[in-house]
């Protein structure tokens, strides 16, 4: 699975972007994708993440409320629909593929880097005050 993150910019606080991370082959309708972000001289950390079906999503505290993560298997593409940002939320922000096909891991699971196989390369988002 390759996937290509698109979609960052610089937007003012309490302003909205969407990002969207488009993926190849025919099997992405049979993977939970996640988002994550890092900002400079932290740590990769959880945002967000969507189950194979799109029934179940998941979401850092942090983002709760004003994120929200879909996805389109038709398009095999996820999105992350980012409301009321808040220069905290400034970091690059990367999406990711489970590395089992149809797996069902939980918020827990979900929340690690180490449960994702497949990363895109990233895109930025800076929220200026």
């Amino acid at each position: 699975v390759q996937l290509q993150a698109s979609g960052g910019g610089l937007v003012q606080a309490g302003g909205s972007l969407r990002l969207s991370c488009t993926a190849s082959g025919r099997t992405f309708s049979s993977y939970t994708m996640g988002w994550f972000r890092q900002a400079p001289g932290k740590e990769r950390e959880f945002v967000a993440a969507i189950s194979w079906s799109g029934a179940t999503t998941y979401y850092a505290d942090s983002v709760k409320g004003r994120f929200t993560i879909s996805r389109d298997n038709a398009k095999n593409t996820v999105y992350l629909q980012m409301n009321r940002l808040k220069p905290d939320d400034t970091a690059v922000y990367y999406c990711a593929a489970d590395r089992s096909q149809y797996y069902i891991g939980g918020y827990y699971y979900y929340t690690e880097a180490n449960a994702y196989g497949y990363w895109g390369q990233g895109t930025q988002v800076t929220v200026s005050s």
